[in-house]
């Protein structure tokens, strides 16, 4: 019931990417019934069928992540000061995240069965009934069990990983595991919630009350708080013979965490990720190599009027994929610093941070991107007009793939924007001109650009080499 009532009471934005996420869902229910309709039609024992079951996890794996990244982004479930009070703890969130994104692929799964018995001509009184008789297999009856099972994976996986992904971890365990941040010069070593960029000359965020002992304790005409100065000899003011604390209790307290601080921007990619991503994209485009040299190579077909190669190829491609999506928070933080190197100005110095920023949010679904985008160069090279395999349902599994994924990383974009919505508003309160602000989103697009197109043309490049010869 609480689902359902956030869900009826989000904004019309947050309602546009779940109806995105329906109708992503109902496209890939789609081609799974169309499998079985496939199935129907040519009884007989063949691998065919589940060739093309096969071939629909891709469609079905850019679904799910475009649902969670959905989900991460709803701010109805995300976790407030008091709702624990109330029951909604983060555990009762993550449950209330699942719900909203099972309804969501719920509702398309169910418009998937109503096209494909319309389709069919189960269902009459509408245009275009049984315009597919003969595909979908009409004359045959419809396997309920079957059509129920494959419709219920996308609820079902999309379910579990949200749930998965938004499940509480323990804070104790999470703070030791936070990777350094990069906060103000000389905070590099902290492992707290660091500072966000521009947040350190924030009007009166230095104005607070100072350790006793310290010069701007010992100094009664500096304010405690913004508006209310101190008046010698009151009970604030600290005695001057106060010691100082000792530097490990200083220590100490600069490694408390500051509960009551708004949440920090996303920690920085693990500096491994570039390493091992730019590794599998290696292995990938070296096992195409060799699957291109083999002397009997084992044909494997492959969807969308491509032609027939060697299986490996398969394996080269999945692995070119994994290691691109690997690669790309840090190749992000890359194209950060080198926007910063060589004696940068403010417009390049903060353009760089930012990017340095949100490596950890869009540069996984960057390289996601750049791997479909490279897939889709491929199948253009390659594609014969001659051969009649390209049909709707591949024009539909390829929509679906660029589609889900093209909206996950402007969905990642949206959050980075909703997170440095502070830092923008502390910087403009600074007296920062909303061009510098424009000027440095735009180079931060470029400088991805300019990194990112090369990359995809030469992955592409690679990637149809063994199927050219």
């Amino acid at each position: 019931m609480l689902a359902l009532r956030l869900t009826r009471s989000a904004h019309p934005a947050v309602q546009v990417r779940r109806l995105l996420v329906a109708t992503a869902s109902a496209g890939t229910g789609f081609l799974l019934l169309s499998t079985l309709g496939q199935a129907l039609t040519h009884p007989e024992p063949s691998a065919a069928s589940l060739l093309r079951l096969a071939w629909c996890t891709v469609p079905l794996a850019a679904t799910v992540y475009f649902a969670l990244a959905v989900a991460r982004t709803d701010p109805g479930t995300r976790p407030r000061p008091g709702l624990a009070a109330i029951g909604l703890g983060p555990t009762r969130l993550m449950a209330v995240s699942a719900t909203t994104t099972a309804l969501s692929t719920l509702l398309g799964s169910t418009l998937a069965l109503l096209l494909f018995l319309h389709l069919r001509g189960d269902l009459t009184g509408m245009p275009f009934d049984g315009a597919a008789r003969d595909f979908l297999a009409a004359n045959q009856p419809l396997p309920l069990p079957a059509a129920l099972t494959l419709l219920s994976l996308v609820p079902a996986t999309s379910s579990l990983a949200v749930a998965w992904t938004l499940r509480p971890r323990d804070t104790q365990v999470a703070a030791r595991a936070t990777p350094r941040m990069l906060g103000r010069f000389g905070a590099y070593g902290r492992k707290g919630t660091g500072e966000r960029f521009g947040e350190y000359g924030r009007f009166g965020a230095r104005l607070q009350a100072q350790p006793a002992g310290s010069r701007t304790a010992s100094d009664g005409s500096r304010p405690t708080e913004v508006g209310t100065p101190r008046a010698p000899g009151s009970a604030t003011d600290a005695p001057a013979s106060a010691p100082a604390p000792a530097d490990g209790a200083q220590e100490t307290a600069d490694h408390l965490p500051d509960v009551t601080a708004p949440p920090a921007l996303a920690s920085p990619p693990n500096p491994t990720s570039l390493p091992w991503g730019a590794a599998v994209l290696a292995a990938g485009l070296a096992v195409e190599a060799y699957a291109n040299r083999s002397a009997n190579p084992s044909a494997f077909p492959l969807p969308g009027g491509l032609p027939t190669g060697p299986a490996a190829v398969l394996l080269g491609w999945t692995l070119t994929a994994v290691g691109l999506a690997l690669a790309g928070p840090g190749l992000t933080l890359l194209c950060g610093r080198l926007l910063q190197s060589a004696r940068p100005g403010a417009l390049r110095l903060l353009a760089g941070r930012g990017l340095m920023q949100e490596a950890s949010r869009i540069g996984r679904p960057l390289g996601v991107v750049c791997a479909v985008a490279s897939g889709a160069y491929t199948m253009a090279a390659l594609y014969d007009s001659a051969d009649p395999s390209f049909g709707p349902l591949t024009t539909l599994g390829a929509l679906i793939v660029a589609g889900c994924t093209v909206a996950t990383l402007l969905t990642a974009a949206v959050e980075a924007r909703q997170a440095r919505a502070e830092t923008t508003a502390a910087l403009l309160r600074l007296g920062a001109p909303t061009k510098t602000l424009r000027s440095a989103a735009a180079l931060r697009t470029g400088a991805l650009l300019a990194l990112f197109v090369p990359l995809t043309l030469i992955v592409a490049e690679l990637a149809s080499l063994p199927l050219t010869d």
